[in-house]
């Protein structure tokens, strides 16, 4: 396999979180209002406008933080750039969920009494699962930057059925982001050709991309000869697991799981002096800028991402400049970039349907409905994206690699 490597982005290492996120804007606190670069001056369309209230959540504290403020962060830098055109105007607030599906509802509850009329959604699935219901049946829209297991927009994930309808997706769903990467590693038979999965069998997240994985892999050669689980319980021992992949050969490690845990896995692979190439997921982002991780361990780990920092577009690298100045230096994840797009597709979809603030939310609803499920949107993570009516985007990914310590881009 030739592979071109751009030239990569230094990624911030070995942040302190404290400051990282008081630069970020807050210390993890509950929730926040955003738009506070308004615009210089006031235009004709933003009077009649008014100002659109837009919410969300996501674990800004715990395990998982590292995505909630992300999107927080990035959602942040796109309703200051919108309220600063002048025009329409956004007013952001965002719930700590700490990932956690009760905490969701809760979170739920305070961005309805506050008046929320768009939704970010959440940014992890399970609390997305949690709380997708109670906006199908309260008729606001909502788009998800990261929830992407279709538990979040089907009441029926299995079957995928029972669509909420407007609930909508940013991200990759989990299946096509299970089948995405077993082509790709099928394609590149230089990172391996004998695989084994270690997936968590009690997230919506992991299994959904570990089942349609395997899936693809059974229909085009993919030979998988090993697999392990693990759940809540057992989270922090992985000899077992890679112990069988090493004793069945396995030379690459498909991990659809999320970087903690993922941390462990490539520590104690080095423990036993097992060394296959490791080929992780959109969860896996993150990983270097994990307090107490050696990241010279995620040498060579490849992803399966929608954004790379790296690129060299004006959209991309404005969006970077951007988030390193407000995060003290730190690069953005793919996280970010999908908070940061959402934004700008409630925006285009608002100003297409002309929505006002003086509608209710299930008028507003249904204009976004129809927007976006007629509507091509191109932003950060994707050129042409389309939504289909069960509210699942379609979009390309793109392959990232851990070098020297920064994701950098393969070309083929």
């Amino acid at each position: 396999m030739k592979k071109i490597f751009k030239t990569s982005i230094a990624v911030a290492m070995t942040i302190c979180m404290a400051a990282a996120m008081t630069a970020c804007g807050g210390s993890g606190s509950a929730s926040s209002s955003s738009g506070s670069a308004p615009a210089a001056q006031t235009s004709e369309a933003s009077s009649a406008a008014g100002t659109i209230k837009i919410g969300g959540s996501g674990p800004l504290t715990g395990g998982a933080a590292v995505y909630g403020q992300a999107v927080k962060n990035a959602a942040e830098i796109a309703v200051e750039e919108v309220n600063a055109k002048g025009g329409m105007q956004f007013e952001l607030k965002f719930e700590d969920d700490a990932h956690d599906p009760e905490k969701a509802v809760t979170a739920y509850g305070v961005l309805k009494d506050w008046g929320m009329q768009v939704s970010l959604a959440t940014v992890t699935s399970s609390p997305g699962a949690a709380v997708a219901p109670s906006y199908a049946e309260d008729k606001i829209f909502a788009i998800t930057p990261s929830g992407s297991s279709p538990s979040v927009v089907f009441a029926d994930p299995d079957n995928k059925t029972g669509a909420y309808g407007n609930v909508f997706q940013m991200c990759f769903t989990d299946p096509n982001q299970g089948s995405a990467s077993a082509q790709y590693i099928k394609d590149h038979a230089a990172i391996g050709t004998q695989v084994a999965i270690i997936y968590k069998n009690d997230d919506n997240y992991s299994k959904g991309i570990r089942d349609t994985f395997v899936a693809t892999a059974a229909e085009i050669g993919l030979e998988v000869v090993s697999e392990g689980t693990f759940d809540d319980s057992n989270a922090q021992d992985f000899t077992v697991q890679l112990g069988q992949a090493k004793d069945a050969g396995a030379d690459i490690v498909f991990l659809p799981i999320y970087y903690d845990p993922a941390s462990l896995i490539l520590t104690q692979a080095n423990q036993m002096g097992y060394a296959p190439s490791f080929f992780g997921v959109d969860g896996m982002d993150g990983i270097l800028t994990l307090e107490g991780f050696d990241t010279s361990l995620a040498e060579g780990v490849f992803l399966l991402t929608p954004f790379s920092a790296d690129a060299t577009d004006d959209l991309t690298a404005n969006f970077v400049k951007a988030y390193k100045e407000k995060c003290g230096g730190e690069t953005p994840n793919q996280f970010a970039a999908d908070a940061y797009d959402c934004v700008y597709a409630i925006l285009q979809a608002c100003e297409a349907a002309g929505v006002t603030a003086d509608m209710s939310s299930d008028e507003i609803c249904a204009k976004m409905v129809e927007q976006f499920t007629t509507m091509t949107f191109s932003g950060l993570t994707g050129a042409e994206m389309t939504w289909s009516a069960d509210g699942e985007v379609t979009k390309s990914p793109k392959a990232v690699v851990i070098q020297n310590g920064a994701y950098v881009s393969v070309l083929d």
